[in-house]
């Protein structure tokens, strides 16, 4: 994909202990992606630590960016874990860990989109999956936005998956969704 001139998104959602995290986005960069992940639940010192490996790269470093809340949580799952705020709040809670580890943005859901661009301002990368297309099935998302929806709440990136793989004609789909997002800007 990337000898086609596609820039590549790795996500991988790297969740693990500082070093090896490290490593893992290490590898990514050498690669040339040119955005990779990890969980923000790592917390502070796994971030860093993956922030830190990619110093070397300078200007040529992959966007490293940190999943806060996945969009098929709910409420009900978070309490599972033990976790008593909101998907929105705790979603919050892991954005300013990841902005003060010096990452470059979230994985959130879009629904957060506005409240984070004001939070953590406009530099702070947001990349929304759960992104639905009217009269797509949700599927296992729980917190989804219409692409247009999600344009106008601000966010950077939208990650658009089985509306578009799983069509009948993905290439007719994706025309259709940059249509939308024409007349919605």
């Amino acid at each position: 994909m990337q000898q086609r001139g596609f820039d590549i998104f790795l996500d991988l959602k790297f969740h693990d202990i500082p070093n090896t995290t490290a490593h893992a986005v290490a590898a990514a960069a050498d690669l040339g992606v040119w955005m990779v992940n990890v969980h923000a639940s790592g917390g502070a010192r796994m971030m860093t630590a993956a922030r830190e490996a990619l110093l070397p790269l300078g200007k040529d470093a992959p966007l490293l960016i940190a999943v806060t809340v996945l969009t098929s949580m709910e409420a009900s799952d978070l309490a599972d874990l033990g976790v008593t705020l909101s998907p929105a709040e705790h979603a919050e809670r892991l954005a300013r860990l990841t902005q003060n580890c010096g990452l470059d943005g979230v994985v959130c859901s879009a629904q957060e989109a506005v409240r984070f661009k004001q939070e953590f301002g406009t530099e702070f990368k947001l990349v929304t999956p759960g992104i639905r297309p009217q009269g797509s099935d949700a599927g296992d998302q729980r917190r989804i936005m219409t692409p247009e929806q999600a344009l106008a709440a601000g966010v950077d990136y939208m990650v658009i998956g089985r509306p578009v793989t799983q069509s009948a004609d993905p290439a007719q789909t994706l025309k259709a969704i940059n249509a939308s997002l024409k007349r919605g800007a």
